[in-house]
C-alpha cells in the first residue's frame, strides 16, 4: 500500500524508517520530512498545517494510509478534514479526531477528563484573563513550588515551575494579562507540584482495545543533572527499571483502563497513540499530561524495540481490529543520544555543514531531526539536528553505542548531554 507520514523531525523519520521495513509498504512518502527521512522515502514539500495540498497529494499517489506525527495538525481538525471528502472515505489515518486531540490541545480539558474518570494527578485550578484577580488570590493559598501550564498547544514551552509566591505572580501576569504564549495562555492551569520520576507510557488503542508500547524515560532539560530549560527532549531510554512489574500493573489499571473507558463513555472516537506523561512518585503513578502522537525522542527508542511489523499494527489501529495483532517487544535495551545546535532552545545558527554520517558503528541508527540537503551535503536545520540511537543488552552497553557514533559526527558549535540514563542506575 501507499503510506503518507506527515512531519518533519525525528519521530517521523523513525516512522519512516520502522515502515519501510514492512513487505506492505509500497511507497511511502512523508510532507515535508528532512535529509535522513530523503534517503528512505519520498519528502513532499507541503507543510503540515496545508490540509488542501496534504488531500491533494493523498488523492494524487492514491494514499491508503496516514499516519499524522505532530499534534499541530490532530488539533487543528486534520482527520475530520480528509474524511469529510468522499473520496477518501475509506483512507486510513492513524491519529484522533478534533475532541480526541482535545486531551492535548487544552490542559483543561484533560484535567476535566481525568477528573471525571477517577484518572490521579495532580490538584489545579483553571483561571482566565477575566479572573486573573482570583488566579493571584489562589496562589497565596497555594504550596510551592507550583505549576503554571498555559492551556493550550505553546511548542513545549508553556509549562513554567514557580518557586514563590512573587514569581508566581508576575508570571500568572505575563502569561494572563500579557499573551506571554500567545492564544496558548488565553487560559492557564495552576497545578499542585509532584515530586517523583517521570516516565513516558505509550498506548496504541483502536478505539475500543489497546496495546502498551515500550515505556521510555525522557531528558528534557538542556544541562547535564537536569539543569537549565526544558528543550523538546535531549535524550531518551527505553525500557526503564523502575517501570516494570507491580508499577506498571498500577499503571494499566489506575490510568490506561480508565482512560480508554473514559474515551468510549465520553463517545470521543480515537484512532491512534495516546502518550501519557506520569510521575512516579513514592511507587504510585500520576498523569502529569497527555499527548496525542507519539513522543520525541521516546519514538526513537520506542519503534526500535518493536518486533512487529508496524503496517500491520498501524493498520489494525485505524481499522478498529487491534486486538488480532501480537505486539512481540525486543528485551534490548535502546538509547538515544541528541545532538543540537549551539544555543538551542533559545537563538541557534542553522545552515552548518554535518560531518562524520558516515561513519557506521554497529547496532546504532542515526535519526535526523532538524537537517536538510544541500546538494550532496546534509546542514543542520533546526535546534535539535540528530537523534543517536543505541542498542545493546544493557543500559550502559547502549549507550557506550550511542556515544561512540556521537563522537563521530560533528558540526560547528554542536552541543549534546553527556549524562543520559545516569540517573537511572540508582534506580531499582
Amino acid at each position: 500500500m501507499n503510506i503518507l507520514v506527515i512531519g518533519s523531525g525525528g519521530r517521523e523519520h523513525t516512522f519512516a524508517w520502522k515502515l519501510s521495513q514492512s513487505k506492505k509498504c509500497k511507497n511511502l512518502y512523508i510532507a515535508p520530512g528532512n535529509a535522513g527521512t530523503d534517503g528512505i522515502a519520498k519528502n513532499i514539500n507541503i507543510a503540515i498545517d496545508d490540509f488542501d495540498g496534504i488531500k491533494q497529494l493523498i488523492i494524487e499517489k492514491n494514499i491508503s494510509l496516514v499516519i499524522v506525527g505532530p499534534e499541530a495538525p490532530l488539533v487543528e481538525g486534520i482527520r475530520s478534514f480528509l474524511l469529510s471528502d468522499s473520496r477518501l472515505k475509506n483512507l486510513k489515518i492513524v491519529g484522533p479526531g478534533t475532541e480526541g486531540a482535545k486531551l492535548e490541545g487544552s490542559k483543561d480539558f484533560a484535567k476535566n477528563f481525568m477528573n471525571k474518570h477517577g484518572i490521579p494527578t495532580a490538584a489545579s485550578r483553571t483561571f482566565s484573563k477575566d479572573t486573573l484577580k482570583e488566579a493571584k488570590e489562589y496562589l497565596r493559598t497555594v504550596s510551592y513550588p507550583i505549576v503554571l501550564k498555559a492551556d493550550g498547544l505553546a511548542a513545549g514551552k508553556g509549562v513554567i515551575i514557580c518557586k514563590g509566591l512573587k514569581e508566581a505572580t508576575t508570571t500568572i501576569d505575563k502569561m494572563l494579562a500579557h499573551r506571554m504564549f500567545g492564544a496558548a495562555s488565553e487560559q492557564v492551569v495552576i497545578e499542585e507540584f509532584l515530586s517523583g520520576i517521570e516516565l513516558s507510557v505509550f498506548v496504541l488503542t483502536d478505539g475500543n482495545t489497546y496495546k502498551i508500547l515500550p515505556e521510555a524515560k525522557d531528558y528534557k532539560p538542556i544541562g547535564e543533572n537536569n539543569t537549565g530549560p526544558n528543550t523538546g527532549g535531549m535524550g531518551s531510554i527505553s525500557p526503564v527499571n523502575f517501570a516494570q512489574g507491580e508499577f506498571l500493573k498500577k499503571v494499566e489499571e489506575r490510568i490506561i483502563i480508565p482512560t480508554i473507558n473514559g474515551l468510549e463513555a465520553d463517545k470521543i472516537d480515537y484512532q491512534g497513540f495516546v502518550f501519557i506523561g506520569l510521575m512516579n512518585v513514592k511507587g504510585d503513578p500520576y498523569v502529569i499530561e497527555y499527548n496525542v502522537r507519539m513522543g520525541d525522542p521516546e519514538t526513537e527508542v520506542v519503534l526500535p524495540r518493536i518486533k512487529t511489523d508496524l503496517v500491520d499494527l498501524m493498520i489494525a489501529t485505524a481499522d478498529g481490529t487491534l486486538s488480532d495483532v501480537d505486539l512481540e517487544i525486543d528485551s534490548k535495551t535502546a538509547s538515544t543520544v541528541v545532538m543540537v545546535s549551539g544555543g538551542y532552545p533559545d537563538e541557534y545558527e542553522k545552515g552548518n555543514p554535518i560531518s562524520g554520517l558516515d561513519n557506521l558503528v554497529q547496532n546504532t541508527i542515526i535519526f535526523h531531526a532538524g537537517t536538510k540537503r544541500d546538494k550532496n551535503q546534509i546542514l543542520t536545520n533546526g535546534g535539535r539536528v540528530l537523534a543517536i540511537t543505541g542498542l545493546g543488552k544493557t543500559m550502559e552497553e547502549a549507550l557506550d553505542n550511542s556515544y561512540e557514533l556521537v563522537s563521530k559526527i560533528h558540526w560547528d558549535n554542536v552541543y549534546f548531554r553527556k549524562d543520559i540514563g545516569h540517573d537511572l542506575n540508582t534506580l531499582v
